[in-house]
């Protein structure tokens, strides 16, 4: 059982960056494996992140590596997703996901926990 509340998230011109992050409720943080899904207006949830319950192995769906890093701290049991060079098609509620399978994160963008989500809009 986890609490997930994301923070971070408005406005960026297109090329800027954001930081989100999400803060854990919960003693158990560092027993689950972290990610992040987006969703934007007309389109399907997409696998944007995972981080594996260490923070050992990190994954990224292909339309954001390069330009996103996910990271977690769990002595402060709060994940983060660096956003860098966004473009105006990263524009989606991010939401902070938490699950027991980092295949169901980054194959079937399933998760047994997820946050409240957090706008970001990039403008062109």
């Amino acid at each position: 059982q986890v609490q997930l509340v994301e923070s971070g998230g408005g406005l960026v011109q297109a090329g800027g960056s954001l930081r989100l992050s999400c803060a854990a409720s919960g003693r158990t943080f560092s027993s689950y494996h972290m990610g992040w899904f987006r969703q934007a207006p007309g389109k399907e949830r997409e696998f944007v992140a995972g981080i594996t319950r260490s923070g050992d192995s990190t994954l990224y769906g292909d339309s954001v590596k390069g330009r996103f890093t996910i990271s977690r701290d769990n002595a402060k049991n709060t994940v983060y997703l660096q956003m860098n060079s966004l473009k105006p098609e990263d524009t989606a509620v991010y939401y902070c996901i938490a699950d027991q399978s980092i295949y169901s994160i980054a194959t079937r963008h399933l998760a047994n926990y997820w946050g409240q989500g957090t706008q970001v809009t990039v403008s062109s």
